[in-house]
């Protein structure tokens, strides 16, 4: 994990590294990135006006602990989906993307995340 944090002088505080992958088959096929931070090119299967879909990130840099915290970076209809991301467990978490829209979607939306290391005790 490489991140940055500048105490003094108002700069960033973040990651400087991550990574990108895209979705092969459809909107719920599980992805693999191993990075703390990084985009996620969902494919651009049709999904249908509030239908939801869910898929697992494998990543072996997430803890049972950490918290995931994604957003719609680009692509697409902006505020047409919700995000819920799940299921953090060791090694993947999962994230559930709904289409709020009023018709259906076929967009290849892309989705920023980053992994916020975190502690039982």
């Amino acid at each position: 994990m490489t991140s940055v944090f500048e105490a003094v002088g108002g700069k960033a505080i973040g990651y400087v590294s991550g990574g990108a992958v895209t979705q092969a088959t459809n909107k719920g096929t599980s992805v693999t990135l191993n990075t703390t931070s990084g985009q996620i090119t969902m494919n651009n299967a049709a999904l249908a006006d509030a239908a939801e879909v869910t898929f697992t990130v494998t990543n072996d840099k997430v803890a049972a602990t950490d918290t995931i915290v994604v957003n719609h970076g680009s692509g697409g209809t902006a505020g047409a989906y919700w995000l819920c991301v799940s299921t953090v467990a060791a090694g993947s978490f999962k994230i559930s993307v709904g289409n709020l829209s009023g018709g259906s979607l076929s967009e290849a939306i892309v989705l920023n995340y980053n992994v916020i290391k975190g502690a039982a005790s």
